[in-house]
């Protein structure tokens, strides 16, 4: 579906509106689409619409996937959030879980930004610098 540049600029608008200091507020983002629906304005499915996505983009800029080769300890996760946090800001969304094909060492995502510092990493880039040479 083609969106207008209104529309878009209708759902930019939206969203800031959802927002509070920054961060989304779930309670808003209903409240804006509630008054959306019920006044209908011109193109509101368009408008829903690239609301909806740029809700969705917020929701995976704000997430934080943690994997590690072996259970990380309660004060090592807790370093890693407050690392994060000064790196992305407040309101991060942790996701912590277990992967041995890493090896060992961690592996973050936050968004499209990866960290990957797991061996499986380092094995596959010394892979690539003998196929190269």
């Amino acid at each position: 579906m083609k969106i207008s540049k209104q529309a878009r600029r209708d759902a930019k608008s939206l969203f800031r509106v959802a927002q509070v200091d920054g961060l989304l507020d779930d309670n808003r983002a209903r409240q804006v689409v509630d008054q959306v629906l019920a006044a209908k304005p011109r193109g509101y499915a368009a408008i829903l619409s690239h609301f909806q996505r740029l809700l969705k983009l917020d929701i995976v800029r704000r997430t934080a996937k943690i994997e590690s080769a072996v259970p990380l300890t309660p004060e090592v996760e807790t370093q890693l959030k407050s690392n994060l946090e000064l790196r992305y800001g407040k309101g991060l969304q942790f996701s912590f879980s277990q992967n041995p094909a890493l090896i060992g060492g961690t592996r973050v995502q936050v968004g499209s930004d990866v960290y990957d510092g797991s061996v499986r990493a380092r094995l596959n880039e010394l892979d690539e610098s003998f196929k190269a040479a």
